[in-house]
């Protein structure tokens, strides 16, 4: 039985067997060697029993071994590990006895270390990292330098951005030094990294000027920026923090979350969530009144623009309504600061959503011309462009669609963004906001823009995929350019004029812009709830190209009600509308 038995399928019980039958012979030849007194030394029995035992069972074991570690060798991704120092180390020690890694090489920028052998492991120089991965037939880059700032993770990650392997990374120091995450939990490339964009930190006494100590509103506190600006806002200790959304389900995991954290660290503020909708003055009247609000972030708006494109009534109702009702809640209530969250999409628009975030500047600048005559309310705008993980936005898009091995989607081959963190961005929006005097438009440094397609092409390259297109028709994702949408930029502006100047922040810049009086505000207002009223979209449009907001719209679509109704009113006419609901970006 023993001959027929597969060798990768030995158990020790089959040792145990050859011991058996070792130990019988030996037995056996003892026995002969004693009744035919032969002259055998008493040891050869037992030098034949182990050599037995060695020879046919402990040779099968070996072979047995060597077969199982080659299978289980080859099923393992073979990694070289980028960076050796002391978090390289680390990685490489918890990895040893890992079920899916095996660790191949290091490679390290530090010539101190070249040529060197880490726990086995030889050092090679960074800038053989091509000819390493090579010879390893390496599958994966592990990126072990969590002390590296951005600029270098940016210059390390162009480095290896042509290779063909995936490049994962390890936690945050940040997070594994505060126990929130061990050095062996590798996740993807962050998206700031391949940016470079180094965040600047927070200046304290203006984090908590208008935070601290204070009665505090976020209305859209359930959304990307809304909810980055409650937990920004809650590090601040304010007396109390009151979440205003629409959402149930949003409100409910924001109210969790911050809840959470207030118990974990035992802090002294009180959690409010409210339900409700800016469009309603009288309920946001009422909660401010209520609560001593003394800061409102004003984050509550629709911001997807083909969805406000076929929701122009509710575009024009929450963007520009809602942001006035909730400015004349303030007033009403005292609040002492009142902070706007925009968009660089509010710059010369060429889609509804811009148009009417500019109009909800303009509530905000007509508003403080009245200050100090009519109320004390501080009312200050920030402007900023895209955020990285916003809801709908591009990068949660691409990752999908290359998990997918779908073809990666992008307008057009030369749209250009400006991209920031949330934290960055929420941080800079509660610092700008305690710069405001009143009627102030500030815009947040974006850094360089970024090409759309490029950023795809390193997504793919990062995930150890190639590229398919016309020069390598063998690659594995393709990038398909589905057209710009109506209404959309190839580039994003931040400044509507010229007239730009720094403040006390080196990443905020305040903007010096046309203004409307109150008086010429609420008669533009007026015009468009009457033309809401009666889902008028041919009128709305009129007026919102009327108003100072050099608003350009050269499209065919428009509010999806108002097409229905006026097809209804033709009894040849087909209701067709076509949706096309591609992530903003």
């Amino acid at each position: 039985g023993l001959y027929r038995a597969v060798l990768r399928y030995l158990t020790f019980h089959a040792l145990l067997v050859v011991a058996l039958g070792a130990f019988i012979s030996a037995v056996t030849v003892a026995t002969l060697s004693f009744y035919s007194q032969a002259a055998i030394p008493r040891t050869v029995p037992f030098i034949y029993f182990t050599f037995l035992v060695l020879l046919c069972g402990c040779a099968r074991m070996a072979v047995r071994q060597l077969i199982v570690q080659t299978q289980k060798d080859s099923q393992l991704d073979k990694v070289v590990i980028y960076g050796a120092g002391e978090t390289g180390r680390q990685l490489a020690n918890a990895l040893r006895n890992s079920s899916q890694y095996q660790v191949k090489a290091f490679v390290d920028n530090n010539p101190a270390l070249t040529k060197t052998v880490v726990q086995g492991i030889s050092v090679y120089p960074a800038l053989s990292v091509e000819e390493v991965v090579t010879r390893c037939n390496a599958d994966k880059i592990l990126l072990a330098m969590p002390r590296a700032s951005r600029a270098e993770r940016k210059q390390i990650l162009d480095s290896l951005i042509d290779l063909p392997v995936e490049v994962l990374t390890v936690p945050d120091f940040d997070d594994i030094v505060e126990g929130n995450a061990t050095v062996d939990q590798l996740k993807d490339v962050a998206i700031d990294d391949l940016l470079g964009r180094e965040q600047v930190a927070p200046e304290p006494a203006l984090m908590g000027a208008n935070t601290t100590s204070k009665v505090v509103m976020v209305t859209g506190a359930g959304g990307s920026i809304g909810s980055e600006l409650c937990r920004q806002i809650l590090s601040q200790s304010p007396a109390k923090l009151i979440l205003f959304e629409l959402s149930e389900f949003g409100l409910y995991q924001i109210e969790k979350e911050l809840s959470q954290v207030v118990s974990e660290q035992g802090l002294n503020v009180e959690i409010i969530p409210l339900l409700g909708s800016v469009q309603r003055p009288n309920r946001l009247t009422v909660i401010m009144k209520a609560f001593n609000v003394q800061t409102v972030y004003h984050a509550a708006a629709y911001k997807h623009v083909p969805l406000v494109e076929y929701n122009v009534v509710e575009g024009v109702r929450n963007n520009v309504f809602g942001t006035y009702h909730c400015a004349k809640a303030a007033i009403a209530a005292k609040v002492e600061s009142f902070v706007l969250i925009s968009t660089d999409k509010a710059v010369r628009p060429t889609n509804v959503m811009g148009a009417t975030k500019r109009m909800a500047e303009l509530a905000l600048q007509a508003l403080a011309r009245e200050s100090g005559r009519t109320h004390q309310t501080r009312f200050t705008m920030v402007r900023f462009g895209n955020v990285l993980g916003s809801s709908g936005s591009v990068i949660p898009l691409f990752k999908r669609q290359i998990a997918e091995g779908s073809a990666v989607t992008v307008t057009h081959p030369d749209i250009i963004r400006y991209f920031m963190t949330i934290p960055e961005a929420a941080q800079l929006v509660i610092q700008a906001g305690a710069m405001g005097k009143g009627g102030d438009v500030f815009v947040l440094d974006m850094g360089e823009p970024v090409k759309i397609v490029d950023l795809a092409k390193n997504l793919i390259r990062l995930s150890g995929l190639e590229v398919k297109s016309a020069d390598n028709p063998n690659g594995d994702i393709e990038i398909k350019f589905t057209g710009l949408r109506p209404g959309e930029k190839l580039y994003e502006e931040l400044l509507i004029g010229d007239d730009v100047a720094g403040t006390g922040h080196e990443r905020i810049m305040t903007a010096n812009e046309g203004s409307l009086s109150l008086a010429d505000f609420e008669a533009i207002i007026t015009q468009l709830d009457a033309a809401c009223q009666t889902f008028d979209y041919p009128r709305i449009q009129q007026i919102l190209q009327n108003a100072p907001t050099q608003f350009c719209n050269d499209h065919t679509l428009g509010d999806l009600v108002w097409k229905a109704s006026e097809a209804s009113d033709k009894p040849n006419a087909k209701n067709v509308v076509k949706f096309d609901m591609k992530a903003n970006f």
